[in-house]
């Protein structure tokens, strides 16, 4: 690893959080060229215009009832925006069969958070049928007994309804709780919930982040984190 390649410190995240709450794709996982594949087929099936790097960005944390609409420029029926989800959502499981891994370092980070004692919870934008699939495909399937959804909650992220959700089903308060993020609306999300949030590389490059500025730590992957302010974890 390169000397801080991919860590810095513009804020202090809490030395000793109560609970963690994790975003999945491009956090638990680094599935989001599987997820750029399955919407570039989508696009190119409906006709769409290529999705560019700029309206990837736009979009990343975003439930798909909010994408949708962006895609297709008008305003849809939930009949339309059920099938549309289905249909992307189906081609995203198809393509990720056998090429999905956790993170590096997630294992080593949900042992300690076990040995710890410390509650954990996943708040993802993802659809249902993609949560147990993707926790599967990574070795995963039992590790997170809470998954708080994007469309169990009255606003998708960038608000922070998820987050707080999630909050209050572990029994935290979300100033205690540390979110992990890939995506710039993930981590406004967390932030507007009152929560300290670390930055993941994968969807975002770290020079965004460093714009961005709002990030309590930026990590390549979990190892970055328990080198870092995760380092108490390992005691």
């Amino acid at each position: 690893m390169a000397q801080n390649s991919s860590r810095y410190f513009p804020r202090n995240p809490p030395v000793h959080p109560q609970a963690f709450i994790f975003d999945l794709d491009g956090t638990l996982v680094d599935n989001m060229s599987v997820h750029q594949q399955a919407f570039d087929r989508f696009a190119e099936r409906h006709g769409l215009p290529p999705i560019s790097p700029e309206l990837r960005r736009r979009l990343d944390g975003k439930r798909n009832r909010d994408i949708f609409p962006i895609l297709f420029q008008r305003s849809l029926s939930e009949p339309e925006q059920r099938r549309f989800s289905v249909e992307k959502e189906t081609l995203y499981r198809q393509l990720s069969v056998g090429r999905l891994a956790p993170m590096a370092g997630l294992e080593e980070l949900l042992q300690a958070l076990k040995k710890k004692g410390l509650p954990s919870a996943i708040a993802t934008s993802a659809p249902a049928p993609n949560v147990p699939h993707t926790l599967a495909e990574i070795g995963l399937p039992e590790a997170f007994p809470l998954v708080v959804r994007g469309d169990q909650v009255p606003r998708g992220k960038p608000h922070p309804d998820i987050f707080l959700e999630a909050a209050r089903q572990l029994g935290a308060s979300p100033s205690h709780c540390l979110a992990f993020e890939d995506a710039l609306m993930g981590l406004e999300a967390a932030k507007a919930a009152g929560m300290p949030c670390i930055a993941m590389t994968t969807s975002q490059e770290r020079e965004v982040w460093l714009d961005h500025g709002q990030a309590d730590f930026v990590a390549r992957d979990f190892h970055d984190f328990l080198a870092g302010p995760g380092a108490w974890l390992r005691d």
